[in-house]
Protein backbone atom coordinates (compact mmCIF):
# COMPACT_ATOMS: atom_id res chain seq x y z
CA UNK A 1 0.00 0.00 0.00
CA UNK A 2 1.75 3.34 -1.14
CA UNK A 3 1.73 5.77 1.84
CA UNK A 4 -0.93 8.46 0.18
CA UNK A 5 -3.26 5.38 0.17
CA UNK A 6 -2.42 4.41 3.57
CA UNK A 7 -3.08 7.87 4.49
CA UNK A 8 -6.62 7.98 2.75
CA UNK A 9 -7.63 4.96 4.28
CA UNK A 10 -6.73 6.37 7.90
CA UNK A 11 -8.51 9.44 7.57
CA UNK A 12 -11.81 6.96 6.11
CA UNK A 13 -11.47 5.07 9.38
CA UNK A 14 -10.57 1.83 7.38
CA UNK A 15 -7.33 1.73 8.96
CA UNK A 16 -6.82 1.85 12.77
CA UNK A 17 -4.18 4.39 14.39
CA UNK A 18 -1.95 1.37 15.63
CA UNK A 19 -1.89 -0.29 12.08
CA UNK A 20 -1.24 3.02 10.45
CA UNK A 21 2.02 3.30 13.12
CA UNK A 22 3.02 0.15 12.29
CA UNK A 23 2.74 0.46 8.40
CA UNK A 24 4.37 4.02 8.70
CA UNK A 25 7.59 2.37 10.33
CA UNK A 26 7.52 -0.77 8.26
CA UNK A 27 8.05 1.85 4.96
CA UNK A 28 10.30 4.14 6.96
CA UNK A 29 13.50 2.81 5.71
CA UNK A 30 14.58 0.55 2.90
CA UNK A 31 16.78 -2.73 3.50
CA UNK A 32 19.77 -2.87 0.56
CA UNK A 33 21.79 -5.66 2.95
CA UNK A 34 24.93 -2.63 3.52
CA UNK A 35 22.62 -0.06 4.08
CA UNK A 36 18.87 1.25 5.73
CA UNK A 37 17.39 3.82 3.32
CA UNK A 38 15.28 6.59 5.22
CA UNK A 39 13.17 6.74 2.02
CA UNK A 40 10.92 9.37 4.43
CA UNK A 41 13.17 11.70 5.33
CA UNK A 42 12.31 14.60 2.77
CA UNK A 43 8.56 14.15 4.13
CA UNK A 44 9.62 14.50 7.89
CA UNK A 45 12.52 17.40 7.08
CA UNK A 46 12.26 19.04 3.83
CA UNK A 47 15.53 17.21 2.80
CA UNK A 48 16.14 14.31 0.87
CA UNK A 49 18.61 11.51 1.57
CA UNK A 50 22.16 12.35 2.01
CA UNK A 51 24.71 9.71 1.47
CA UNK A 52 28.06 10.28 3.25
CA UNK A 53 30.02 8.26 0.58
CA UNK A 54 33.94 8.20 2.25
CA UNK A 55 34.62 4.62 3.71
CA UNK A 56 32.15 2.98 1.43
CA UNK A 57 32.61 0.98 -1.17
CA UNK A 58 32.08 2.27 -5.18
CA UNK A 59 29.66 -1.27 -5.55
CA UNK A 60 27.63 -0.07 -1.95
CA UNK A 61 27.53 3.45 -2.94
CA UNK A 62 26.31 2.30 -6.32
CA UNK A 63 23.44 -0.14 -4.31
CA UNK A 64 22.52 2.90 -2.00
CA UNK A 65 22.39 4.87 -4.94
CA UNK A 66 19.75 2.81 -7.48
CA UNK A 67 17.36 2.21 -4.42
CA UNK A 68 17.48 5.63 -4.14
CA UNK A 69 16.64 6.48 -7.88
CA UNK A 70 13.70 4.17 -7.92
CA UNK A 71 12.19 5.15 -4.67
CA UNK A 72 12.99 8.83 -4.19
CA UNK A 73 14.28 10.01 -7.48
CA UNK A 74 16.89 12.44 -6.33
CA UNK A 75 20.08 12.07 -3.91
CA UNK A 76 23.10 13.29 -2.75
CA UNK A 77 26.11 12.31 -1.79
CA UNK A 78 28.84 13.89 -0.22
CA UNK A 79 32.80 13.22 -0.44
CA UNK A 80 32.25 11.20 -3.57
CA UNK A 81 35.16 10.45 -5.52
CA UNK A 82 35.74 9.34 -8.97
CA UNK A 83 35.40 5.30 -8.60
CA UNK A 84 32.07 6.00 -6.54
CA UNK A 85 30.50 8.00 -9.91
CA UNK A 86 31.79 5.45 -11.95
CA UNK A 87 29.83 3.15 -10.02
CA UNK A 88 26.95 5.42 -9.73
CA UNK A 89 26.51 6.54 -13.52
CA UNK A 90 25.81 2.62 -14.28
CA UNK A 91 22.58 2.72 -12.08
CA UNK A 92 21.30 6.28 -12.70
CA UNK A 93 21.96 9.49 -14.59
CA UNK A 94 24.62 11.01 -11.93
CA UNK A 95 26.78 14.18 -12.10
CA UNK A 96 29.51 14.42 -10.18
CA UNK A 97 31.99 17.70 -9.09
CA UNK A 98 35.11 16.61 -8.06
CA UNK A 99 36.12 20.22 -6.93
CA UNK A 100 33.56 19.76 -3.81
CA UNK A 101 33.33 15.91 -3.91
CA UNK A 102 29.48 15.91 -4.41
CA UNK A 103 27.16 13.50 -6.09
CA UNK A 104 23.86 13.64 -7.27
CA UNK A 105 21.25 12.44 -9.18
CA UNK A 106 17.86 14.00 -10.02
CA UNK A 107 17.18 17.59 -10.42
CA UNK A 108 17.43 20.51 -7.67
CA UNK A 109 13.66 22.25 -7.15
CA UNK A 110 12.66 25.48 -8.20
CA UNK A 111 15.08 28.07 -6.77
CA UNK A 112 13.78 29.93 -3.68
CA UNK A 113 13.73 33.49 -4.07
CA UNK A 114 16.08 34.47 -1.27
CA UNK A 115 19.73 33.44 -1.54
CA UNK A 116 22.26 31.79 0.51
CA UNK A 117 25.85 33.84 -0.30
CA UNK A 118 29.17 31.53 0.31
CA UNK A 119 32.32 33.50 0.80
CA UNK A 120 35.28 32.06 1.48
CA UNK A 121 38.81 33.28 2.79
CA UNK A 122 40.91 31.28 0.46
CA UNK A 123 41.10 29.52 -3.02
CA UNK A 124 42.82 26.57 -0.83
CA UNK A 125 39.41 26.55 0.99
CA UNK A 126 37.22 26.16 -2.15
CA UNK A 127 36.55 22.33 -2.04
CA UNK A 128 34.89 22.49 1.65
CA UNK A 129 32.93 26.11 0.13
CA UNK A 130 31.72 24.46 -2.80
CA UNK A 131 30.85 21.77 -1.01
CA UNK A 132 28.29 24.28 1.06
CA UNK A 133 27.15 26.28 -2.17
CA UNK A 134 26.34 22.70 -3.91
CA UNK A 135 24.63 21.44 -1.06
CA UNK A 136 22.46 24.53 -0.44
CA UNK A 137 21.56 24.60 -4.45
CA UNK A 138 21.17 20.79 -4.95
CA UNK A 139 18.03 21.62 -2.04
CA UNK A 140 16.30 24.34 -3.83
CA UNK A 141 18.45 27.92 -2.81
CA UNK A 142 20.07 30.29 -4.98
CA UNK A 143 23.63 30.31 -4.35
CA UNK A 144 26.20 33.74 -5.19
CA UNK A 145 30.26 32.57 -4.45
CA UNK A 146 33.07 34.77 -3.62
CA UNK A 147 36.51 33.22 -3.53
CA UNK A 148 39.98 34.11 -1.73
CA UNK A 149 37.84 36.98 0.11
CA UNK A 150 40.02 36.38 2.88
CA UNK A 151 41.32 39.41 5.98
CA UNK A 152 45.12 39.39 4.69
CA UNK A 153 43.52 40.97 1.80
CA UNK A 154 40.43 43.01 3.64
CA UNK A 155 39.07 45.27 0.68
CA UNK A 156 38.47 42.16 -1.33
CA UNK A 157 35.88 41.36 1.56
CA UNK A 158 34.71 44.96 1.03
CA UNK A 159 34.25 44.97 -2.55
CA UNK A 160 31.44 42.31 -1.80
CA UNK A 161 29.57 43.59 1.04
CA UNK A 162 26.47 44.65 -0.81
CA UNK A 163 25.92 41.08 -2.12
CA UNK A 164 26.66 39.70 1.34
CA UNK A 165 23.94 41.83 2.95
CA UNK A 166 21.40 40.72 0.08
CA UNK A 167 21.65 37.05 1.11
CA UNK A 168 19.13 35.69 3.74
CA UNK A 169 22.40 33.27 4.78
CA UNK A 170 26.17 33.75 4.50
CA UNK A 171 28.56 30.80 4.62
CA UNK A 172 31.78 32.06 6.05
CA UNK A 173 34.82 29.25 5.31
CA UNK A 174 38.04 29.62 6.53
CA UNK A 175 41.29 28.16 7.83
CA UNK A 176 44.63 29.16 8.80
CA UNK A 177 43.29 31.52 11.98
CA UNK A 178 39.88 31.49 10.85
CA UNK A 179 38.98 35.06 11.43
CA UNK A 180 36.87 35.58 8.15
CA UNK A 181 33.11 34.94 9.51
CA UNK A 182 34.13 37.56 13.23
CA UNK A 183 34.67 39.90 10.54
CA UNK A 184 31.73 39.26 8.42
CA UNK A 185 29.72 39.07 11.48
CA UNK A 186 30.95 42.84 12.19
CA UNK A 187 29.84 44.08 9.19
CA UNK A 188 26.95 42.29 7.50
CA UNK A 189 23.46 41.63 8.53
CA UNK A 190 22.49 38.32 7.84
CA UNK A 191 23.26 35.43 10.13
CA UNK A 192 26.35 33.75 9.70
CA UNK A 193 27.44 29.50 9.38
CA UNK A 194 31.09 29.08 10.05
CA UNK A 195 33.30 26.59 8.72
CA UNK A 196 36.32 25.79 9.80
CA UNK A 197 38.54 23.89 7.31
CA UNK A 198 41.92 22.21 8.03
CA UNK A 199 44.02 24.39 5.61
CA UNK A 200 46.90 25.82 7.33
CA UNK A 201 50.31 25.32 8.78
CA UNK A 202 51.22 22.77 11.80
CA UNK A 203 49.38 25.38 14.52
CA UNK A 204 46.43 25.45 13.12
CA UNK A 205 46.43 21.58 14.06
CA UNK A 206 44.15 20.39 10.97
CA UNK A 207 41.52 23.23 11.05
CA UNK A 208 41.01 23.00 15.11
CA UNK A 209 42.59 26.46 15.73
CA UNK A 210 40.15 28.04 13.04
CA UNK A 211 36.78 25.88 14.67
CA UNK A 212 38.26 27.58 18.02
CA UNK A 213 38.41 31.08 17.26
CA UNK A 214 35.01 30.69 14.91
CA UNK A 215 33.60 29.12 18.79
CA UNK A 216 35.09 32.03 20.37
CA UNK A 217 34.02 34.87 18.28
CA UNK A 218 32.83 38.14 20.02
CA UNK A 219 31.24 39.09 17.07
CA UNK A 220 27.31 37.95 17.44
CA UNK A 221 25.14 35.91 15.24
CA UNK A 222 27.48 33.36 14.08
CA UNK A 223 26.94 29.55 14.09
CA UNK A 224 29.48 26.95 13.70
CA UNK A 225 29.97 23.75 12.54
CA UNK A 226 32.53 21.16 12.32
CA UNK A 227 35.95 21.01 10.30
CA UNK A 228 35.62 20.51 6.47
CA UNK A 229 31.76 19.99 7.01
CA UNK A 230 30.65 21.90 4.06
CA UNK A 231 27.99 19.49 3.39
CA UNK A 232 26.16 20.98 7.39
CA UNK A 233 27.09 24.37 6.15
CA UNK A 234 24.92 24.36 3.09
CA UNK A 235 22.35 22.39 4.50
CA UNK A 236 21.98 24.48 7.12
CA UNK A 237 22.13 27.30 5.34
CA UNK A 238 19.49 26.38 3.11
CA UNK A 239 16.85 25.66 6.04
CA UNK A 240 17.36 29.02 7.23
CA UNK A 241 16.90 30.46 3.97
CA UNK A 242 13.53 28.59 3.57
CA UNK A 243 11.92 29.66 6.66
CA UNK A 244 13.13 33.30 5.92
CA UNK A 245 11.41 33.18 2.23
CA UNK A 246 8.56 31.55 4.15
CA UNK A 247 8.04 34.58 6.56
CA UNK A 248 8.43 37.48 3.84
CA UNK A 249 5.48 35.41 2.13
CA UNK A 250 3.36 35.29 5.35
CA UNK A 251 4.34 38.84 5.80
CA UNK A 252 3.31 39.66 2.11
CA UNK A 253 0.10 38.04 2.46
Amino acid sequence: MSLDHLLDEFAAGRVSRENLKKELLRQSFIETGCAKIDQLRELRTGGPEVVYCAGKSPEQVASIFDHLNRHNGRALGTKADQAHFEAVRTVAKARFDPVSGLLSIGEPPVPLAGKVVVVSAGTSDMSVAEEAAGTAEFLGSRVDRHFDCGVAGIHRLFSVMDDLNGASVIVAVAGMEGALPSVVGGLALPPIVAVPTSVGYGANFQGLAALLTMMNSCAPGIGVVNIDNGFGAGYLAHKINMLACAAGTDNDE
